[in-house]
């Protein structure tokens, strides 16, 4: 396991807090409250341990394979139903959509290898990832990725926990399969929009894995 480069920050600053508050805690807390240090001490060091298990990467056998489409990132499919998509494809598309808890790893990868052809940031709201509207309404990040079987469109949807949405690719990029493409800051969600006649070889609440569970065949 490694530490993505995101959290660096974030883990330094609650390290930091960590040691001020319990040298204060234990300054002048010890010798008359002790219970009450020792409780700001495991307190604080849950958080952060939280905060490191964060920012995780884990070492797992990534699947590759040209007529599979993978999982974007770590979660639960919350979304299997055909749409109208209004952003790029203007037409009926399958969305498959993942929610990524606080616990989840949240490193997002490419679900196929091909050409970023479209790239869009999108401000908006941040309504909780699992809100029907949090799809259109919410700040976002779109990237639409074509090869020789198709085109596929997935976003990096904000939820209300996460701040910060980082995206990697700009038009043009050559991307491979499961390569890391972005990450997402505390909670959030992926939409995937696939073309019809998908085959989806994923359930409704099932648990999937980002660059390992095959969520659809071309």
């Amino acid at each position: 396991m490694t530490i993505h480069r995101e959290g660096f920050k974030s883990i330094g600053i609650t390290a930091l807090l960590f040691g001020i508050i319990n040298v204060l805690s234990f300054s002048f807390l010890s010798e008359s409250l002790s219970w009450l240090s020792l409780v700001i001490f495991v307190f604080t060091l849950i958080v952060l341990f939280f905060i490191i298990s964060f920012f995780r990467i884990p070492n797992r056998k990534l699947t590759i394979n040209d007529n599979q489409i993978v999982s974007p990132a770590d979660g639960k499919v919350v979304v299997i139903e055909e749409i109208i998509d209004t952003e790029y494809f203007k037409d009926k598309r399958i969305q498959l959509s993942v929610f990524m808890s606080p616990a989840n790893v949240h490193v997002n990868r490419n679900p196929i290898s091909g050409e970023v052809i479209y790239n869009q940031y999108h401000k908006g709201k941040y309504l909780v990832a699992w809100h029907p509207k949090s799809s259109t309404e919410n700040e976002r990040w779109s990237v639409a990725v074509k090869n020789a079987k198709g085109t596929i469109l997935y976003k990096q949807i904000a939820g209300a926990l996460a701040k910060r949405i980082c995206n990697y690719t700009k038009v043009g990029d050559k991307v491979s399969q499961t390569e890391e493409y972005g990450f997402i800051k505390f909670g959030s969600r992926v939409d995937i929009l696939l073309p019809p006649g998908t085959t989806v070889n994923v359930n409704l609440n099932e648990v999937v894995k980002g660059g390992v569970t095959v969520l659809a065949t071309w």
